[in-house]
């Protein structure tokens, strides 16, 4: 099981402006880090174990010449309308469209999606099995 996942961005403020908002549908917001720090972290806040780092989504700057390639990640979303949530979120954000919600029965037969571009390139899905 993954415990957190950390996304190399190049502008770590307007990241975290596009994901303040992205990730309000998912019952997600900071929760750790600072400009300073280089990073910052997003979680629901449910994780006893951890309250000081309890992120398990983090964004960090990429150091000037390093090699940056997108990667796509999928956020479990309650259900259809969080999902659809999630991507007017993200294209008010300035996100791309890379997939309006619907289901995807190539996925599965419950298998319900919206994916947008962030501002780096990066696919941010957020899925359902809510059918």
């Amino acid at each position: 099981m993954i415990d957190h996942i950390t996304l190399r961005v190049r502008d770590l403020v307007q990241s975290k402006r596009f994901y303040d908002q992205v990730l309000k549908p998912l019952k997600m917001t900071v929760n750790f880090g600072s400009v300073e720090d280089g990073f910052w972290g997003f979680g629901d806040g449910k994780d006893p174990e951890f309250e000081i780092s309890e992120g398990r989504f983090f964004i960090s700057e990429t150091e000037e010449g390093s090699c940056f390639v997108p990667v796509h990640v999928a956020f479990r979303a309650k259900n259809q309308a969080t999902v659809r949530a999630f991507y007017e979120a993200a294209l008010a954000s300035g996100g791309t469209d890379n997939g309006a919600p619907g289901l995807r029965p190539d996925y599965g037969e419950t298998y319900f999606a919206a994916f947008v571009l962030d501002p780096d390139g990066n696919n941010i899905e957020a899925v359902t099995f809510d059918a």
